[in-house]
């Protein structure tokens, strides 16, 4: 510390002389302590030396930032930091899908009923071709009806891949599993 400048915030948590090459200098500087405080709590300032010192230097900076991120992840969800948020975000994404395939469904319902109308409004107005007319507008309920089951197929397919998905990959929806990785 001789040299003027203040130690890295590695050094002053650790309370150590700051070195002219200490390695955690150039990536946690004195103005912000709690970077630092995060990585050491989860990862240990002794295990991030040496991951540094085994990184040519052009590749530490992006290490000590996914170190930074896992270690935030890890104060938030200490049993499975970043793997919990890519799981809840991938959670997300397939609800996000089934309901945009709903929502699409139900477009094409409302295009096929504004599609029918126009074309039985030209009949004649004798009762042949009103009959006629009657039953075209009787046949849309079963498109649509059938388009709604075939939507409603697809959302439970697509329930039924996103469990099957979960089940398999996602320890996270069973406690009982979550206990035996640990025992």
């Amino acid at each position: 510390m001789g040299s003027g400048t203040s130690p890295c915030a590695s050094c002053k948590l650790l309370r150590r002389r700051c070195a002219k090459d200490c390695i955690f200098a150039p990536y946690f500087p004195p103005d912000d302590p709690q970077k630092f405080a995060m990585v050491h709590k989860v990862f240990g300032a002794s295990n991030v030396s040496k991951m540094l010192q085994e990184l040519p230097v052009q590749q530490r900076g992006d290490a000590v930032s996914s170190l930074v991120y896992e270690a935030n992840a890890r104060m938030r969800d200490p049993v499975y930091g970043c793997v919990g948020a890519i799981s809840y975000l991938q959670n997300q994404v397939s609800q996000l899908q089934m309901q945009l395939a709903v929502a699409q469904a139900e477009i094409l319902c409302i295009q096929m009923q504004q599609q029918e109308p126009p074309t039985s409004t030209t009949a004649l107005p004798t009762n042949h071709h009103h009959h006629h007319h009657h039953n075209q507008l009787l046949d849309i309920p079963d498109d649509k009806s059938l388009l709604l089951s075939t939507a409603a197929n697809f959302n439970n397919l697509q329930q039924y891949l996103s469990f099957a998905a979960n089940s398999s990959t996602n320890v996270m929806q069973d406690p009982l599993k979550r206990e035996s990785l640990w025992t």
